[in-house]
């Protein structure tokens, strides 16, 4: 049976599609996914506090590792559906990254069916959103330097130029943005503060988290609504994106799930890492760093299609791989 959680986005998808007025206040949407971002970090911070780093260290690796070459392994494919260079950079870019609810989903689902994981996962959430969008990054740098070397000298039109990529901006603006910095500031409190010192706001942070996140997809649905109008515009290339992917990926992120040994959830988990898409963190980092991309080509892919398409069907198959792969 779907999520509970699932139905408050189809129900936001609903309302828009029927031009409902229904809408979350903006400041209401800011809280909740600060809250979100927080609780998640402030989780796996805690069971951080119950084991040694080392021990993490391969995990970390194998996942940045995970992250940074999806990008490259997407370019090809986008650029057969013939997607521009920096388009196909800047979508790959977006599937290299992660999608934080996405996660959030997985692990509520995986709870409710009695399914084990490990719980420092939220570590790997945090070291997986920067390597894609760098990849990303120098994809569109590549493609834009092999478009400019086509163009034969003295011809009528301006050989295109690869911009300098603003890489302080870009590293401040991912590492200190608004979805690194929570994640990484409530993994370090968890961490410090462990069971005694987190059990004070436990009520807060961890007791009201899947409420909190069923009213964060409603807003969701709401926004991804507006976004189906967009595939018509698109046509087939984003709809094999969107929906034919993923579980390319989720493939990939199972059997680095395994390589690793992780339980039969902790192998969902980074399946669904891998499927997921980027529609915070991508879409500020491709504007500073490749501005010449069609923006709203990879949100729709990322948000319009795979977001829901996780969501329904994804997420489900992903657990169902994990239990399949899983050591005995």
């Amino acid at each position: 049976m779907i999520d509970v959680v699932v139905f408050f986005f189809l129900l936001g998808v609903f309302a828009r599609l029927v031009k409902s007025d229904l809408r979350l206040p903006e400041a209401l949407y800011e809280t909740l996914s600060i809250y979100l971002l927080l609780a998640i970090g402030l989780k796996g911070g805690i069971e951080l506090s119950r084991q040694p780093l080392a021990d993490l260290a391969p995990q970390v690796l194998a996942t940045m590792a995970l992250g940074f070459a999806i990008p490259f392994a997407l370019f090809p494919l986008l650029r057969l559906l013939r997607l521009s260079g920096v388009d196909s950079a800047a979508v790959a870019a977006h599937y290299g990254s992660v999608s934080v609810v996405t996660f959030a989903v997985a692990t509520a689902a995986l709870t409710r069916r009695g399914i084990e994981y490990e719980s420092h996962a939220a570590l790997w959430v945090a070291v997986m959103e920067a390597p894609g969008l760098v990849a990303g990054i120098l994809l569109a740098r590549w493609s834009i330097s092999r478009e400019a070397e086509a163009v034969p000298p003295g011809a009528g039109a301006a050989r295109p130029r690869a911009p300098g990529v603003r890489w302080g901006e870009l590293a401040h603006d991912v590492l200190f943005g608004k979805s690194v910095l929570l994640l990484m500031g409530g993994l370090l409190i968890g961490a410090v503060a462990g069971d005694a010192g987190t059990a004070p706001i436990k009520a807060v942070f961890i007791d009201p988290f899947k409420g909190v996140l069923a009213l964060f997809l409603l807003e969701l649905g709401l926004v991804a609504g507006s976004r189906l109008a967009e595939v018509k515009r698109f046509g087939l290339a984003v709809l094999v994106v969107g929906i034919g992917v993923p579980p390319l990926l989720a493939l990939a992120g199972a059997a680095v799930g395994w390589a690793l040994d992780l339980s039969a959830g902790g192998i969902a988990i980074v399946a669904t890492l891998a499927a997921s898409a980027s529609y915070i963190a991508a879409p500020t980092a491709m504007r500073i760093a490749v501005p010449q991309a069609n923006a709203a080509l990879s949100i729709t892919a990322a948000l319009g299609i795979t977001f829901p398409f996780n969501l329904v069907v994804g997420i489900p198959l992903y657990i169902e791989l994990g239990l399949a792969l899983a050591r005995p």
